[in-house]
């Protein structure tokens, strides 16, 4: 889709739908980042004396670019990526829904707390905890959300007081750069910067940022953190997914057969959290299957407008998704709808739905990231609850059911950072919430209210008196009479019993 990054080049990007060229790019010089960081360095001092509130008026600005501009963004991320019309259509007003919250919540969150003290003795001194903001947050985005995932966490950093050093991957360099145009646009300093380019452009940002929240695979994240670890720079890691999705026998049949259709091929199955793997107890089997097939039927593949979902973002991705339904095939499973490759032009390829898979199928244990839905039948809740952990990966899941104590229940045996019950994606809507995996797909959290904005913050406890009185009376006073006095107290302190709690 791309030439290979190189110093002081630029590359064409190619639309993966149709071949056309949807623009040039110049790659940054990995040598050059440290005088970029130099100057985000210099404007953040700046950003950060503004305070909350201030800051909060630039954020409300951009939004509103956001909005404005959002028919000429859609138009570039399809051209880039060669998404439809619908999946295109998500990203911005997902940045808006991101911004308007902090914008309201962001001064309390940020605001310094106090803590009282935690011996009698102590209560002579006020102490405070501050979040200060770690000066360069540099985000590493990936490729299949290249708007939304590009400043999702970064305007959570921006709230924070912080500057961003942005490296967008090398396939969807584009729309970074409209939206670094709109920033500036709206009045902002100079806060946010562009580093473009492959692994070399990488590095570099690890290298110079105080901060590092890295979207991506498993692999490369494990990379980015040993990098990072050189400098103890800290890291935020959302990595891969096998999310999966349990039926249980009392559920709503039809919604969770469009939930499946939907989680499975929204964005070409190009989403961390996409259902990979369906588990369906064997009295709605049947009537499961038949329904996701009736649901997968009526899709339209093509980019643009008209369209369920569009192309893959290149042909090496389309190998992947093959190699993991020919896999399949070959070991037993049945292709009921899609299955083959399309002969026709653009990095396409079929909603396809896989029945009589197991856990030896590469569909089933490894991370497609492509437009599949593989369907196993189990016997017991115990059984699903077993297989869906059976993973290295740990992102979310979905529960479906009547009974939604019995789902949340079931979620709740699940390993993993999210559980959405009777519903799937729907916990990235949440900023409420952390959005975080366990195991290998990640380390921290996104999101998840005031932590999503004290993530890019330092704490910074200030012990300051509450009266002159006592200050420095116990420096170097050892005398035998004092030494009695303080153990005494220590002594009484440590068999305190502790106050009763209310049942």
């Amino acid at each position: 889709m791309t030439a290979t990054p190189d110093i002081d080049a630029s590359a064409t990007i190619l639309n993966p739908a149709t071949g056309e060229v949807a623009g040039t790019v110049r790659w940054t010089d990995p040598a050059d980042v440290p005088r970029i960081v130099a100057g985000l360095r210099r404007s953040q001092r700046e950003w950060e004396a503004r305070g909350a509130a201030g800051r909060a008026k630039v954020l409300a600005r951009y939004a509103v670019w956001l909005g404005e501009h959002r028919d000429e963004i859609e138009k570039l991320l399809i051209s880039e990526t060669g998404k439809s019309a619908t999946d295109a259509a998500q990203e911005v007003p997902l940045l808006i829904m991101i911004a308007s919250y902090y914008v309201k919540t962001m001064e309390k969150a940020l605001a310094p707390e106090t803590r009282p003290a935690s011996l009698p003795f102590l209560a002579i001194k006020k102490i405070a905890v501050h979040y200060r903001p770690r000066p360069i947050v540099g985000i590493v985005a990936p490729w299949n959300y290249p708007v939304a995932n590009l400043l999702m966490d970064g305007l959570g950093a921006l709230a924070a007081g912080c500057a961003v050093l942005l490296k967008p991957s090398e396939r969807t360099p584009l729309t970074a750069e409209l939206l670094l145009r709109g920033w500036i646009d709206s009045g902002a300093p100079d806060v946010m910067a562009i580093v473009q380019g492959a692994r070399e452009a990488v590095e570099a940002v690890v290298d110079s940022s105080d901060y590092i929240q890295f979207t991506g695979s498993s692999a490369t994240g494990a990379k980015v953190m040993e990098r990072a670890a050189r400098r103890l720079t800290p890291v935020s890691l959302e990595l891969g997914g096998k999310d999966p999705m349990i039926v249980l026998d009392d559920a709503d049949v039809d919604l969770a057969a469009h939930a499946a259709v939907w989680g499975a091929m929204f964005n070409a199955g190009q989403t961390c959290v996409s259902v990979e793997r369906v588990y369906v107890l064997e009295q709605v089997y049947d009537q499961f299957v038949a329904a996701v097939v009736r649901d997968v039927e009526n899709l339209r593949m093509g980019a643009g407008e008209g369209h369920d979902f569009g192309a893959l973002i290149d042909d090496s991705q389309v190998e992947v998704t093959d190699k993991h339904v020919q896999d399949a095939i070959a070991k037993g499973a049945r292709a009921l709808t899609g299955g083959r490759r399309p002969t026709g032009p653009g990095s396409f390829y079929p909603p396809t739905v896989l029945v009589d898979v197991d856990h030896s199928m590469l569909c089933m244990t490894e991370e497609t990231f492509g437009p599949t839905l593989p369907i196993m039948k189990v016997s017991t809740v115990a059984e699903a609850v077993r297989l869906a952990n059976d993973s290295p990966y740990g992102l979310s899941a979905a529960v479906f059911s009547k009974d939604v104590e019995r789902a949340n229940d079931v979620a709740l045996e699940l390993d993993c950072g999210a559980v959405n019950v009777n519903d799937v994606i729907s916990n990235l809507m949440c900023t409420t919430a952390p959005m975080g995996g366990w195991k290998t797909s990640g380390i921290g959290a996104r999101f998840g209210g005031a932590e999503g904005l004290r993530k890019f913050c330092r704490q910074e406890a200030i012990v300051a008196p509450r009266t002159a009185i006592g200050a420095g009376g116990n420096y170097y006073h050892n005398s035998l009479k004092a030494m009695k006095r303080m153990n005494l107290m220590m002594t009484k302190l440590a068999l305190m019993r502790p106050k009763r709690v209310a049942k």
